[in-house]
């Protein structure tokens, strides 16, 4: 196994926005595109691949099933977009769909590459792909919440007039309307929110931050039909933990297994990442309020799912 090559199937946005990144990230020193469309990804692979005197050494090309068998990291981002008005949720037929014609072609080649799901609704998507792949959790699961928490820190740093890297701070939940903010877990260095506002003399809107977060999408979309930019920024910083053996705690999608009272379903948690994929999901002390919210967001994920029939 190879593991530093990376393959991305669906060269849409979003998948064509990671590849480029990938690209530019040093990180892989082989990239393959796969999409249903082949000139499609034959085009994109040829325009990263033009780039790459300005980066690091990378091999960048388009090719089929075939290519992925020594792949360590397989990222799917493959399905239909999210329309304008439309939810995450409401793909789940189509993508489903898609998933069931991916997921065995990917594992007639490759049994033992690590599958990173960020087409939407991607919860809902990582299980399917685990119940398809027969893979164990650890090398099955999404983007999660990684975005929603990077937006939420991004909004608080301007908020806060504080670097956002600064902020620690976790988005939980679905990839969704249903997602919840963790405040009670919310600290500016050492910090929490509440005493950091005092300081500094700062009144927030928590509510109205939150919104912000959970529509972020649907706004992005309403103006520009997409968004690529920081969920593929958001793959790469998976992919960092992943080939570096970082073990970083991000909120990745991943089966949760009792945390929380909560088991059965893939949904955005704080989780060690490292080479070996999806470690420990970590059970953070959080108020009685969060912790309603994040079985009711569980409770939504696992209806969703079983009206996919898996």
């Amino acid at each position: 196994m190879n593991t530093r090559k990376c393959v991305v199937i669906g060269c849409g946005s979003v998948g064509a926005t990671c590849a480029y990144t990938l690209m530019d990230s040093g990180l892989f020193n082989s990239i393959v595109l796969i999409d249903a469309n082949e000139p499609k990804a034959q085009g994109e692979a040829l325009d990263i691949a033009q780039g790459v005197p300005f980066a690091k050494p990378v091999n960048v090309v388009s090719g089929s099933y075939e290519d992925i068998e020594d792949a360590m990291l397989i990222v799917i981002t493959a399905g239909a977009n999210q329309l304008p008005g439309e939810t995450r949720l409401d793909l789940i037929e189509k993508n489903t769909a898609i998933f069931k014609k991916i997921i065995p072609q990917v594992v007639a080649h490759n049994n033992h590459a690590i599958l990173l799901i960020v087409a939407n609704p991607v919860d809902v998507l990582t299980n399917v792909a685990l119940k398809l792949s027969g893979f164990p959790r650890s090398r099955v699961f999404g983007s999660g919440t990684v975005l929603d928490t990077a937006r939420l820190k991004s909004i608080l740093g301007s908020e806060l007039h504080v670097d956002s890297r600064n902020i620690h701070t976790f988005i939980v939940g679905e990839h969704g309307d249903s997602e919840l903010a963790l405040w009670s877990r919310t600290y500016i260095s050492g910090l929490s929110i509440d005493e950091y506002c005092k300081q500094m003399n700062i009144a927030i809107d928590k509510d109205k931050l939150y919104q912000h977060v959970r529509d972020s999408a649907y706004e992005i979309i309403k103006r520009k039909g997409v968004t690529n930019y920081a969920i593929a920024m958001a793959v790469k910083r998976i992919a960092s933990s992943i080939v570096h053996d970082e073990n970083s705690v991000l909120p990745i999608s991943s089966l949760v297994e009792g945390q929380y009272g909560i088991d059965g379903v893939c949904m955005g948690l704080p989780t060690i990442v490292g080479i070996g994929g999806a470690g420990k999901t970590l059970e953070l002390s959080i108020s009685e309020d969060e912790l309603k919210k994040l079985k009711d967001s569980a409770k939504t994920l696992k209806e969703t799912f079983e009206q996919t029939g898996l």
